[in-house]
Formats: C-alpha cells, structure tokens, sequence
C-alpha cells in the first residue's frame, strides 16, 4: 500500500496539473460579419471608388488633438464593403458593431452626443452610442495622464484646458473625419483557455468616444459604430492588451470569400501546418512586405524589382479594408499580358469600363493559370484564378471575368486587400514581426495556441459556430479524463 508520501505525490501531480492547464496567456475570439454580401454583384468601379477613398484614409498620417475642420465628402455610396466585428464596452456592457481595420490604430465609437453623427444605418444594423456618464467603470483620460502625452504631438492642442480631457482628431484623406477625446472603461470578451470557454473576461482599455464626424463618416447608408484599429502603435488594442500579459502579441483573422462571407477573428495565433511566414518591413506604420517577384503559372513576370521596394511611399502593404487589390503601373502591366498570353488559346481578351475582361466559355479554373507573389524567405502566396478575377456577367452567352487586380497610377504602393486575403488564414505575429498565411477554408474550424510565460502552447480548436458552453464542456471532459488516469494510478498502487 502507498504511504502518505506518495499519495501527497499524486495530488500535488494532480494540482500542477491544474495550475499548468489554467496558467495559459488566451487568445480571445470575435466573430466577423461581412457588411456587403460576397454573391450580390457589383460594379468594379464601385469597388475601385472605395478603395480610394479607403487608401485616402489609410495611407494620410493621423494628426493627434481637438480641431475644428472643413472637409469635403465623397458621396460614393460603396464604402461599406468591410469586414465588422462587435465590442462590448462599459458597465452594464453595451455593444457597438466597429469595422476591423488593420491600416489605423485607434478603437473608437461614437459617444452620445456627438454632432454631426448619423442615428440610423441602412446596413441592417442598430446604431448604439457610448455615454460615459451611465457607465459605473468609465473614467475620461486627462491631460497629465502619461497616456495622452504619448499621443499627443506637443505642438497641437490635444487637450482642452477647460475640461482637461485628452482629445484626438483623426482626418482623413477622403475628405471625413472625426474627433473626440479618449476614455478608459472596460472591455469585454471571451477568453479561451486550453480547449475551456470563459465568458464575460473584461480589461480596461483607452479608446476614442467621437464627439464630432464629418464626410463619409456621416452616410446612414454605410453608417457603423466605429472603426477598431488593429495596427502596432501602443493604443492598438492587440498593443494595450499583449503589453499586459492578457494576449499574446498576435492576432490572426480567417476572412470567409464565399456565400455570406463572414470569418473569424483571433486576438492570438491560428496554428496551421501549411503556414509560411514572412518577415515585416520595420519601422512602417502599416503591414508592409517585401514582395520580390511575381510568377504566372510557374514563370516569373518580367518585372524589375525595384518597383517593389520599400522606400518612403513605395511598398506592399497587406489591408484587411480593401476590397480588390492594387499593383503599380510597372507591376501591372507586364503581369496583364502574362495572363492573357497564358489564356490566349481559351479566353477572349475584352476590355469594359476601362477594365481588362476575358469572355470565357468554361470553368476559368480549366482557363486561368496559378499566380504566386514571392517575397523574401520563400514565402509564396499561391493565388487561384477566382483569386485574381471578378465575375462581371454575361456576353453573348459566355462569362465575363475581369481582372481584379487595379492598376496604381497616382501612388506607388502595392495593396493586397480582401480579393487575395479571402479563404486563407493570416498570422500577425507583431512579437517576431513576421506575417504568415496558409489557404484554408474559413468556415471550418481552426487550431489556436495558447501561450503562457514560459513559452509553452497547447492547441485549442474553434469554430464560427462553437459556443462557450461547448468548448467548456471539452475542457471539462479533458479534466475528468485527467482524474481518472490520476485515481486509476492510485488504485493500481493500492
């Protein structure tokens, strides 16, 4: 029979074990929502004109501190083809829907009394605004707060001297902007611990309360809560919670293309055996990459490199926010008639509305070559035809596929937006500044680590459709088989 000794020895296993399983870093999921339905048509120039105006806001710097200004709208109605996500903030917690986007830094949502701002939207969602004088846990960011000298340039008036609040101004490109001033409440969200579902986590974060919109910003028709910012700077909320130890310094997102779209958003790693990496340009203000060549169907575009460098506004960047994707001139056209040349037996070259279309009497999977991206580390991306093409109808009875892929003639910045981000995960491993993706599925499950300080991971599965309490209940199952193994062992010493 054991003694004493032994017994003890199986119950501190038993409680190690324990500690071990609770003492993981989590990541924390947020479902996505696409706002523009991937099957309802529309016009490529429609697409293009949203992406301008995005890139307008993406690539103009954030001037930080209260101002006034007068900007002149777009009145573009297609501006809402984004990817959205739902925050919980405040006590009692209130639900805002905010748009994800990889190329700004800031969450922000639109306080209650903000002028200027819409009160309803046409995108089927129910606009809500942040009041911070009902919520028990708000607190406003002051003026000699170390939190607003960080964001503040000195030479602008960020702060109000009457009210001492530390405010922002964010104007952007397009003609819209907003301002406001900065809070610090809590934020909620589940958070996965081995295979275990915890609801109802919550963390006090600084975020933006917009008190003043103007521009696009303003259209009920495209109107939103807010934007949530997943860029690198300190305030990105990836930044504020890896800086406390609550998630790891990696957020992963898995952007469904087909039906609905839809997806997955990770605040931690998506684990996949065919994910390659690639390392990050540093000291860019967005997730830029070193993109070296182009090849089609396995032979390389005749394109100088240089036009890929990275080098004040030149470079690659890859944003979640834009629809289509871009390619500088000299980029563009020698990779046009890469493709046309590949398909000259099978599909006929047209161009409509200024843009390169191909009639087409198949399956373009039978038609259209394989097109890789390389960038440095021999990280390819693969992209398949319906990768590179959009689906414009019908002439004469055959498909019509148009390029998806612009032409830049006003900038020299290569953009990768939703076209190619579409059915693959991507890693943004911010603490080994390195980014990674592999094809996937997006409306499977996908395999997470959790990290502890140790540097250890265990893999957890997720899906679009799994609840807390099912995910709870594997962990709980995990645990019992653990126990059972524990008694079975004392039993047998017996």
């Amino acid at each position: 029979m054991p003694g004493v000794a032994e017994f003890l020895l199986i119950l501190a296993f038993f409680e190690a074990a324990a500690v071990y399983c609770s003492g993981f870093t989590p990541p924390n999921l947020l479902t996505l929502e696409r706002v523009f339905p991937a099957n309802q048509r529309v016009e490529l120039e429609a697409l293009r004109a949203r992406d301008r105006a995005r890139h307008a806001r993406m690539l103009q710097g954030v001037v930080s501190g209260v101002v006034d200004f007068t900007v002149a709208g777009s009145s573009d109605p297609y501006l809402f083809g984004l990817y959205f996500t739902k925050v919980k903030l405040g006590s009692p917690p209130k639900e805002f829907n905010v748009q994800i986007d990889t190329g700004s830094d800031i969450l922000w949502v639109t306080c209650s009394s903000c002028t200027n701002c819409p009160q309803s939207s046409e995108l089927g969602v129910e606009l809500n605004f942040f009041d911070a004088a009902t919520s028990s846990t708000a607190s406003l960011v002051s003026c000699s707060d170390p939190i607003c000298a960080s964001v503040v340039q000195p030479a602008t008036a960020g702060c109000s001297s009457q009210s001492n609040q530390c405010g922002y101004s964010f104007q952007y490109g397009d003609g819209s902007g907003t301002s406001g001033y900065y809070v610090s409440d809590l934020l909620y969200f589940d958070t996965i611990v081995g295979t275990a579902s915890i609801a109802n986590s919550s963390t006090p974060i600084v975020f933006g309360c917009s008190t003043y919109q103007a521009g696009d910003l303003t259209k009920s028709d495209r109107a939103i809560d807010g934007i949530f910012g997943f860029g690198q700077q300190d305030l990105s909320i990836i930044s504020q919670l890896s800086s406390r130890g609550i998630t790891p310094k990696v957020f992963s997102h898995c952007l469904k293309g087909e039906g609905n779209g839809g997806g997955i958003l990770v605040l931690g790693e998506i684990l996949h055996p065919s994910i390659v990496y690639s390392p990050l340009v540093p000291s860019q203000p967005h997730y830029n990459l070193y993109l070296q060549s182009i090849s089609v169907n396995g032979q390389l575009v005749p394109i100088d490199p240089e036009v890929f460098a990275t080098s004040g506004s030149r470079g690659t960047i890859v944003d979640s926010g834009t629809t289509l994707a871009y390619l500088v001139e000299e980029a563009y056209d020698p990779f046009i008639v890469a493709i046309t040349d590949a398909t000259s037996q099978s599909a006929t070259p047209i161009i409509s509305n200024g843009n390169q279309c191909y009639q087409v009497p198949t399956s373009i999977t039978e038609i259209f070559p394989p097109v890789a991206l390389n960038f440095v580390g021999g990280a390819s991306m693969v992209l398949r035809p319906e990768d590179y093409l959009v689906h414009y109808g019908f002439v004469d009875g055959a498909a019509m596929w148009c390029i998806g892929f612009q032409k830049v003639q006003d900038q020299e910045v290569t953009i990768l937006g939703d076209l190619v981000l579409k059915d693959k995960i991507f890693v943004y491993d911010l603490a080994h500044q390195r980014l990674g993706w592999a094809d996937y599925d997006c409306s499977m499950s996908v395999n997470v680590s959790i990290t502890s300080g140790k540097d250890e991971f265990v893999a957890g599965q997720l899906s679009r459709s799994s609840s807390a309490r099912n995910i709870l209940f594997k962990f709980m199952h995990m645990s019992i088989t653990l126990l059972v193994h524990i008694v079975s062992l004392f039993i047998s010493l017996l």
